[in-house]
């Protein structure tokens, strides 16, 4: 009995496959890439909390990302790290810290789609509506903007594990570096039409609404810039505004890479590498792209190593 138990809670990851000789570079990129990203994403929180001048919309908004980056990394990388002088056939992940993994991997790429979105509706008020600012973009709005942006991939990311879950398993290997959904239903025998479907529905809604609603928002920055014909103002909008959609494209450009290679069998080891980075790039260039490139955080962020050089 004991034996049947194990059988039926124990899958088999698959994992990265790489020489033993990569072992080591991969073990040493990954790690080193975790700390730039729990380091920097976490430093930046600390900043913007601490720094009055940085409690605004913009900056309050850009947190739900700082930390659905911290728990995107953490889901994913520690797990790979555990896994990589492991051999494969002795991989091993119990069944519901795959299921936890799974909602996790999903839930976090989905949250990155709609957090963007708040953030580009910001950026459109603030530079379309800049009268009225200060009164549509209230902390009432800025809270109701990320609760919306948590529960929302909550709520589809909970329909899609649950359609999976609710299948018998007749298969015990997980073929991907990290369990996500895919991975779960694929280890059924049963039907997965409907899976298929709420799957497919999900991604075209998500992608649709994240691609339109900023396709949209920066058609109608990019009208008011030009007729307004303020060269001052108008840098300041682009500046912020090239930021957060270089954070887009970059995200999106991993998505559909990811996606694309789903469809080629012969180029499953790409696809693996592909699905790694599409948790790992984002997260590590977030803090940069966007904490850098804004005039404010980066004047604060060279005050505070000014203050730590003179102390030293």
């Amino acid at each position: 009995m004991e034996n049947q138990t194990f059988n039926a809670d124990m899958l088999n990851l698959e994992g990265l496959k790489f020489s033993p000789e990569a072992s080591i570079p991969v073990f040493t990129f990954l790690l080193l890439t975790y700390i730039f990203i729990m380091v920097s994403n976490i430093s930046l929180f600390i900043l913007i909390s601490l720094e009055k001048s940085l409690h605004q919309p913009m900056y309050l908004l850009f947190c739900n990302m700082i930390v659905n980056d911290v728990f995107e990394a953490t889901a994913i990388i520690p797990p790979l790290l555990s896994q990589i002088f492991v051999p494969i056939m002795d991989r091993y992940i119990h069944y519901v810290n795959c299921v936890i993994q799974a909602f996790f991997a999903n839930f976090n790429a989905s949250a990155a789609h709609t957090v963007l979105m708040i953030m580009a509706f910001d950026r459109y008020v603030a530079i379309c509506k800049p009268l009225g600012y200060s009164t549509i973009m209230t902390n009432r709005m800025v809270v109701k903007l990320s609760v919306s942006a948590w529960m929302v991939p909550v709520a589809m990311v909970s329909i899609l594990l649950g359609l999976s879950i609710r299948l018998s398993r007749c298969r015990q290997v997980i073929f991907n570096p990290y369990c996500e959904n895919a991975s779960l239903f694929k280890l059924s025998c049963e039907s997965v039409l409907i899976n298929q479907i709420y799957g497919l529905g999900y991604t075209v809604v998500l992608l649709g609404s994240s691609i339109g609603s900023i396709t949209l928002t920066y058609l109608k920055i990019a009208a008011v810039c030009l007729s307004r014909k303020n060269k001052v103002l108008n840098s300041r909008a682009l500046q912020t505004c090239a930021s957060h959609l270089t954070l887009y494209l970059v995200l999106l450009v991993l998505g559909i890479v990811n996606i694309t290679l789903h469809r080629f069998p012969d180029l499953s080891d790409q696809q693996k590498v592909a699905s790694v980075m599409l948790h790992v790039i984002p997260p590590a260039l977030d803090p940069v792209i966007y904490g850098l490139q804004i005039q404010m955080v980066r004047e604060k962020i060279l005050s505070h190593l000014r203050v730590l050089k003179d102390n030293m």
